[in-house]
């Protein structure tokens, strides 16, 4: 027997600066109108140096369970969208993990902008197939780490901040579900659109 699932609890955490299109406006060439008729974006949120994908996560995470009425000690799994990672490792859904006081499994996927479809899509089918009951979902970013901000053309799209659900299995009187989405991807592009990691630096040691 195969079990559906709903979202029961969501929360969001962004940082406290907030840079205005008028702000950009100052460092590169471009203007409030220029953005907002391009993008519709008339701010948006940056981190500070306290913050993280992972901080930002808990706070999500937290406002999520309170939302979903369940304790962390509750949830199976752990599952964080990300492609600006608090570290390689360990991973960013297990530093979370241990700030909201979970003790179930935890690890990140990262599909850039649609880590979040794939994150749910994941869960729902361990839901599915009984793997699990309750699984936190998390999608957090700090892109401002990793955005060229003399680009206008890319600068002006991003910001920082998190967002999280609690997927579970639904009972007899529930209400909703996940359906599969459809995922793609392109490989063939990504010398367009990346950002380097320290695992594509060669190294020299076995040169010395």
């Amino acid at each position: 027997m195969s079990f559906s699932s709903h979202i029961s609890g969501f929360g969001h955490a962004v940082p406290e600066r907030i840079v205005t299109n008028q702000e950009l406006s100052e460092m590169i060439d471009t203007s409030d109108e220029w953005i907002v008729e391009r993008t519709g974006i008339s701010q948006r949120h940056i981190a500070s140096d306290e913050d993280s994908s992972a901080t930002l996560g808990a706070i999500a995470a937290e406002r999520a369970l309170k939302k979903a009425g369940i304790n962390a000690l509750d949830l199976d799994l752990i599952i964080t969208a990300t492609c600006t990672p608090s570290g390689m490792f360990p991973s960013t859904a297990s530093r979370i993990q241990h700030t909201i006081g979970a003790s179930c499994g935890a690890f990140d996927i990262n599909a850039a902008c649609n880590g979040f479809v794939t994150a749910l899509s994941t869960a729902a089918q361990l839901i599915h197939s009984r793997s699990a009951e309750k699984i936190l979902i998390v999608g957090s970013e700090v892109l401002s780490r990793i955005t060229d901000w003399s680009d206008r053309g890319t600068c002006v799209l991003f910001g920082d901040g998190a967002g999280a659900v609690i997927l579970e299995r639904n009972q007899q009187n529930d209400i909703g579900q996940i359906f599969p989405p459809v995922l793609g991807s392109d490989g063939g592009a990504a010398e367009l659109l990346f950002a380097s990691g320290p695992c594509t630096a060669p190294s020299d040691l076995l040169d010395q």
